[in-house]
């Protein structure tokens, strides 16, 4: 009976093992199916990612077109009406884009200007007649006038463009590159390029030869 009994106790024990070793093959099959459910995530993960790195590169190339359109921005003194003395036309700065514009702030008793347009006279004979470039002496004493100004420039035998410089040009040129712009006797000078892009020269006198050489590399450049 005894013999029965342990027969019996080993049977069960047997049984409890087997049955418990099918328990663990099922949840290992369980957890070697969950790693290939997961796999199929980062795919989607990856295409979200590729959206949000178009997005942010179609943003970052409008901010750019939109800084570009803004340097691009002329000065608002450009689209002001200027009258060449000589010839009573009417003109702006922004009529004269694709062309390579020399312009000094000036006025009628200034010594140093005289000097300095006698050094521009000089560079004029250096360039020859160009189409694609125009000195400008800007007159910007208040109590100078037209008919002043071109009995100046007709007895010191300048013959490129002068104009009496409006307030409101005055004021935008001292904001824009510094309150000496209306001190003659420092004889400011700048080149606009041909894109209309200003570039202040140092102050005092310069020669014909150093305004020539600050102006070749705007004048062989093209639009």
């Amino acid at each position: 009976m005894k013999t029965q009994n342990k027969l019996y106790m080993i049977l069960l024990v047997l049984a409890f093992v087997i049955s418990a070793c099918g328990g663990g093959t099922s949840t290992d099959t369980m957890m070697e199916e969950k790693p290939a459910e997961e796999a199929m995530e980062p795919h989607d993960d990856d295409a979200m990612a590729e959206d949000t790195m178009d997005k942010a590169s179609d943003e970052a190339m409008a901010e750019e077109t939109m800084s570009d359109d803004t340097m691009m921005e002329a000065p608002a003194w450009y689209g002001i009406p200027l009258t060449n003395v000589q010839t009573g036309e009417a003109f702006t700065i922004s009529e004269l884009k694709g062309k390579v514009v020399l312009v000094e702030t000036m006025a009628i008793w200034c010594s140093n200007c005289k000097k300095q347009q006698g050094q521009v006279k000089a560079l004029h004979g250096l360039l020859g007649e160009r189409d694609d470039f125009v000195s400008l002496g800007l007159d910007i004493d208040l109590n100078e006038n037209d008919d002043s100004l071109k009995s100046y420039i007709d007895a010191n035998g300048f013959d490129w463009h002068y104009s009496v410089s409006p307030a409101e040009v005055s004021r935008e040129l001292s904001s824009l590159y510094g309150a000496q712009f209306l001190n003659p006797p420092s004889t400011p000078m700048l080149i606009i390029d041909r894109k209309g892009i200003a570039h202040p020269l140092p102050f005092g006198i310069k020669s014909a030869e150093d305004l020539l050489n600050a102006l070749q590399p705007f004048l062989d450049e093209a639009m």
